[in-house]
This record gives C-alpha cells, sequence and structure tokens, in this order.
C-alpha cells in the first residue's frame, strides 16, 4: 500500500464539512441514559466467558490543569491547589477495586494510558501509589511489551519525574505543545519554551522510552504560514516518533474558556487550509507517515508496522497498535467498550464520589450495539485505518452481500470516485492518494446515524 497524500485544495475545500472523529461507532452523541452501571457490569462479566477473553486496555482520567488553555475542549478542573488531587485518587482507587472484581486475574493489560487533564499534576508519591494500586488489582506486563503512555506537559515536568515515570512502567509519552511560536502561545495562554520542550524529550530518550508524541494544534488564534512553518522546523528537528496534528474547532457556546480567544485573531479559512497543507507537505517530505486523520509516525514506530500488517485499530486514544483489547476506562468522563458496547462515566465530580462512597459504579450513559452497528463499525475501522475495505472479508464476517445491502451508500460513493477520492471495484474499495485526508467525509457515507437532513453542527470539521 502506497503512502501517498495528494492535498487537493479544491476537494478539500469543497469536501470541509463537520464529521465525527470515529473513536467510536455509535458516535458519542449517540449514547443515552438507558445504559447503566448493571449494562456494564453484564459485559464484563459476559467478556470473561469469550473462547478466547481479550486482553485489557486500561485509560485513567486525571482531570486536573494548573492552569487553563482557552483551546482546551476537555474534561478537567483548573487549580493550582494539589491537595484537591488526594481524595480524588480515593476515588479513583474505589473505581479500580469496583473494575477489578469484574474481570477474570488473568486478562493482561495491553495498553495502559493516563491522560487528562494533566497526569503530571499529580507528584511523584502519587503516582507511584496509583500504578503499584492499579498493578495489585490487574495484570500489568512486566517485560515492557505493552503499549504504556501518560500525557505529560513540559511545563511542570523535571527530569527527576521522567525517570520516575519509566521506573513504573511507562515506556511512552505525549507531549502537550500546540505551537511554538510565543505570541501563539500568548493568545492560548500557553507559555512554553523550546527548552522546555527539549529537555523533556533529551531525558525520555536518556530513559529509554520507546516513543514520544507531540500534539500540535491548527488553526489557533495568530497563526499564518509562516508562523506554522517555523514551528514545523523546530517539530522536525526535535524528531518525535509520533505527532497529532489537531484541527482547531472554535465552539465557545460548548467550551467556556474558548471565549477569551478574539475571533477576528483566528487565520481566514484559507490560511488555516494552507497551514495544514504546509504541514502535511513538510512531514510527509521528513519521513513520517499519514497514518490517518490527524496521526503521523515514523515508519519504524508501532503504529507504522500496525498499518502495514492490518492490525490497527482507532480508539478514544486515537490510533492504537493494540485493536483486540476490552477497554475499561475509570475516572470521571472516561468511556468504555467492552465487547461491542460503550459506557461513560459521570463528569460531575461529586456525583462521582457518591456512587463510589455506596459501591456503584459511575456510569451515566453509554450504548448497547446492534448487529447493524457492528457491522458498520467494522467498514469504519477498515476504511479509516487501512485505506481500504475488502468486500469478502465483510461478508465472512457478518454474513451478508455487500452490494446489495449497501447499495445505496455504494451510490452515495460515485461523486467520491468520479472526483478522485477512492476507486470502487468488483472486491474493494480503495481510497486513493486525494481521498486520504478526506476519509471521514468516506467513512460518514457508512455513518448509519447521518442522514442527508441531519446536521453535523456537533462534530467538528474534518478540515
Amino acid at each position: 500500500m502506497t503512502n501517498e497524500v495528494i492535498f487537493n485544495s479544491e476537494l478539500v475545500s469543497r469536501y470541509d464539512q463537520p464529521g465525527p472523529r470515529y473513536t467510536s461507532y455509535p458516535p458519542v452523541n449517540q449514547f443515552t441514559d438507558k445504559v447503566g452501571a448493571s449494562d456494564y457490569c453484564l459485559w464484563a462479566r459476559n467478556s470473561n466467558g469469550d473462547p478466547i477473553p481479550r486482553p485489557l486496555s486500561l485509560y485513567f482520567h486525571i482531570p486536573f490543569c494548573n492552569t487553563v488553555c482557552y483551546y482546551c475542549a476537555c474534561n478537567k478542573v483548573v487549580t493550582k491547589d494539589h491537595s484537591r488531587a488526594a481524595p480524588y485518587l480515593e476515588d479513583l482507587c474505589r473505581e479500580i477495586e469496583l473494575q477489578s472484581k469484574l474481570f477474570d486475574s488473568d486478562r493482561v493489560v495491553e495498553q495502559l494510558h493516563w491522560g487528562g487533564g494533566t497526569p503530571t499534576f499529580l507528584n511523584n508519591e502519587q503516582t507511584q501509589m496509583l500504578m503499584e494500586k492499579i498493578g495489585r488489582h490487574f495484570r500489568l506486563r512486566q517485560d515492557d511489551g505493552g503499549e504504556y503512555s501518560i500525557e505529560i506537559d513540559p511545563r511542570t515536568t523535571d527530569a527527576g519525574t521522567i525517570s520516575h515515570l519509566r521506573s513504573l512502567g511507562f515506556n511512552r509519552l505525549s507531549l502537550g505543545v500546540q505551537d511554538f511560536d510565543e505570541s501563539v502561545q500568548r493568545a492560548v495562554n500557553r507559555l512554553q519554551s523550546i527548552e522546555q520542550t527539549r529537555a523533556v524529550i533529551d531525558q525520555a530518550r536518556d530513559s529509554r522510552y520507546k516513543s514520544i508524541n507531540i500534539d500540535l494544534i491548527y488553526g489557533l488564534p495568530l497563526q499564518t504560514v509562516s508562523r506554522f512553518s517555523q514551528t514545523l522546523e523546530t517539530l522536525i528537528d526535535l524528531n518525535p516518533d509520533r505527532i497529532e496534528l489537531y484541527n482547531y474547532a472554535h465552539l465557545p457556546h460548548r467550551f467556556p474558556p474558548q471565549r477569551r480567544i478574539k475571533q477576528e485573531d483566528l487565520p481566514p479559512a484559507e490560511e488555516k487550509l494552507a497551514i495544514f497543507q504546509l504541514a502535511v507537505k513538510r512531514l510527509t517530505k521528513a519521513d513520517y507517515i499519514y497514518i490517518g486523520m490527524d496521526h503521523f509516525a515514523k515508519p519504524r514506530d508501532e503504529l507504522a508496522i500496525a498499518q502495514r500488517r492490518g492490525t490497527l485499530h482507532r480508539n478514544f486514544q486515537g490510533y492504537s497498535a493494540h485493536s483486540a483489547c476490552d477497554s475499561v476506562a475509570m475516572g470521571v468522563s472516561a468511556i468504555s467498550n467492552i465487547g461491542d458496547h460503550f459506557s461513560q462515566n459521570t463528569n460531575d465530580l461529586k456525583i462521582y464520589h457518591d456512587d463510589l462512597q455506596i459501591n456503584r459504579l459511575p456510569i451515566y450513559r453509554g450504548c448497547e450495539t446492534n448487529a447493524e452497528d457492528i457491522l458498520r463499525r467494522e467498514i469504519i475501522q477498515q476504511l479509516i485505518c487501512h485505506f481500504k475495505l475488502d468486500f469478502s472479508r465483510i461478508e465472512k464476517l457478518c454474513d451478508i452481500d455487500f452490494k446489495r445491502h449497501f447499495s445505496k451508500e455504494l451510490k452515495r460513493l460515485k461523486p467520491m470516485e468520479k472526483d478522485g477520492l477512492l476507486q470502487v471495484s468488483r472486491n474493494e474499495i480503495l481510497i486513493l492518494a486525494s481521498g486520504r485526508l478526506l476519509i471521514r467525509n468516506i467513512c460518514m457515507v457508512f455513518d448509519h446515524y447521518i442522514s442527508s437532513e441531519e446536521k453535523t453542527s456537533v462534530y467538528s470539521p474534518v478540515i
């Protein structure tokens, strides 16, 4: 499979529209309060009875941040009072105990991720306590062969912390940066020097972390092609293993911190598009593989290897090399995926605490999927991870006649095929170089929950 990506400005502009990110299918806006803790417990116990029970993927949400970044749309608690972490960790430990009782003790944790918020808001003693608690209740790998990652803030992380996290078993780091330009940083209230970021990366390499990821955002206030070009030069010089390049969606009516960003400071649509075009060109020229959507990786990184082998997967942590896992997510707002179904914890700290005080999992909504959901999820996974779809594979998995079942969808693909985004053959859909950047649009054709009449404004733009 070729890794070529073609940026066709006319096509990108024409197809740019809001759409799901497909970290789940059905998307999160389809979750309902009809799903609760009792449903989740049943799914978990049933998963133990599978002929070959899946390994586990654990996610822990640490919601605290020292300062607010104006662009942020994450579930977070902004505070400089570090004592607030202690009671939250007590609740998180209660949830670990409750969750661990649902899963057989021999199910290995292949993937572990701490996200936020800012996990490094916790001090070294707290991170050690939490990891030891996890290890007592779940079967962590001891051979460094899993994907154990943590998000860190280089502004508040020193060499000692990096070394300490490695000793706990973390082997991957994700660094928030967003932009290296100081004027952009001031506009979003996130001042972070290149020296701070470089020091963390150097220490991570000294500590033998397997993979380092850097997050960038395009479309932020005061960004220009010229300024972002300098950011890309710095990024390429730092040489991370992975890069996540996110599109900033300005939705101040939904995310109050974004109200501090001036609309007039945002780059015009043409400039934003040019910034993204430049980024794709520079990163692919610098030997990064375009994995899909917002992910780039070096050829030897596990993501690139998994894509070549056909084992790449997409979940709530983005793209992953560990496809066959049940995802158990803990902490406020965390989303789990057990078998074919989804659940989400409350995003209210008080409700989270109160539920755990009475030994009740703090689940407030979710989605119990049906056969059609599972079928369409498999199609979207194949397209979004591998840029192709084998009809015979889908027919074998789901016992359908693909062309008959999806006759309407195949008709809707014809304009995209005419535009050179994809090619439909007798037994396959192949995404072409001009269609890779628009993979979300192609997946939306198979999305049963998006009709031609439905408004998609709840989603972020695809570009």
